[in-house]
């Protein structure tokens, strides 16, 4: 995906047709999402991979005899700029064994909806998004107003650049304002950033 205007093909890689079916339900509603696919087996992804080349694919960690890692790294393999979230409903991955198979991210299956749609368009907009670490301490966390506008955009996806244009400040001015986000939030990037600000009820 080049661009916020293009939408999305979004391929879900589960077991289970109560996933596939909340999963079409949930990203059916948003206007950003072209459509949606399912698979159940790691064939079955590829043969759809290959076929409707999808910007992000939802991988389940565990496929009942497969590897949910395996697969991705399958489905990173045969379309390189396809973007990959390892979902889980109970297990965990690291983020290193995660980018080691070729995912951009890492997502709970009990996070609320907004929170994984959200996760879905910031991969695709070619961010990383793995769970950052616990809140740092003390004491509440203090942004400007000019921070919390910045940081607003920033979770729907807006560019620095278009940040710059719809707040009326130059690229530099909103680069300063990320940079004292990053270290308020104590994170490394945007999606961290997103994520961190959520956790903490920063985001509306």
């Amino acid at each position: 995906m080049s661009g916020d205007t293009e939408r999305l093909r979004v391929l879900v890689v589960d077991d289970h047709d109560v996933v596939h079916w909340g999963f079409r339900l949930m990203l059916g509603e948003l206007e950003w999402v072209e459509r949606c696919l399912s698979a159940r087996t790691g064939d079955e992804a590829v043969a759809l991979t290959r076929e409707h080349a999808p910007d992000v694919a939802l991988v389940d960690l565990f496929l009942g005899g497969e590897s949910g890692p395996e697969v991705c790294e399958r489905l990173v393999t045969e379309r390189p700029e396809l973007r990959v979230l390892l979902i889980s409903g109970a297990g965990r991955i690291s983020p290193a064994t995660a980018r080691a198979c070729g995912a951009s991210g890492f997502v709970p299956k009990d996070w609320p909806a907004a929170d994984v749609a959200r996760a879905v368009r910031m991969v695709a907009l070619g961010m990383a998004l793995f769970e950052p670490g616990p809140a740092p301490a003390g004491g509440a966390l203090t942004l400007s107003s000019r921070e919390r506008e910045v940081l607003e955009r920033i979770a729907g996806g807006a560019t620095n650049r278009e940040i710059a244009g719809a707040l009326h400040l130059s690229p530099h001015t909103v680069k300063e304002h990320t940079s004292a986000l990053y270290r308020k939030l104590d994170v490394r990037n945007r999606a961290e950033a997103v994520q961190r600000a959520q956790r903490l009820g920063l985001l509306s």
